[in-house]
């Protein structure tokens, strides 16, 4: 596994776009959806740490709803007018960078 690497996570983002949008859609654009997950996990606690490991190691459920995540974010992207992220695009660079999310090693970070 490797450290969680923005560069990596807004590359697989980007991928999700359709070519001639992805070239419209800034790196800048894409940190902030990052930002707006992340902000998530901390408003939902799912950034606390949990004492009992061995329960969420026996669990399939998400510690989150994805569906809440993917709502979460495009409401906070409608906030903003001048964004040129457009709603049908929110949910696959969302899933992308949860799929990004799982690769990486956080048994390591502090």
């Amino acid at each position: 596994m490797t450290e969680y690497n923005e560069r990596d996570a807004i590359r697989l983002m980007r991928a999700t776009l359709p070519a001639e949008r992805a070239d419209k859609i800034s790196s800048d654009e894409i940190l902030n959806i990052i930002d707006m997950i992340w902000d998530y996990y901390e408003s939902h606690g799912c950034l606390d740490i949990d004492l009992d490991d061995d329960l969420d190691a026996d669990s399939d459920t998400p510690a989150f709803d994805r569906d809440d995540l993917i709502k979460y974010v495009k409401k906070q992207v409608a906030k903003d007018r001048r964004s040129p992220v457009l709603p049908d695009e929110i949910e696959p660079m969302v899933l992308a960078e949860l799929d990004y999310e799982a690769t990486v090693d956080t048994e390591n970070e502090i």
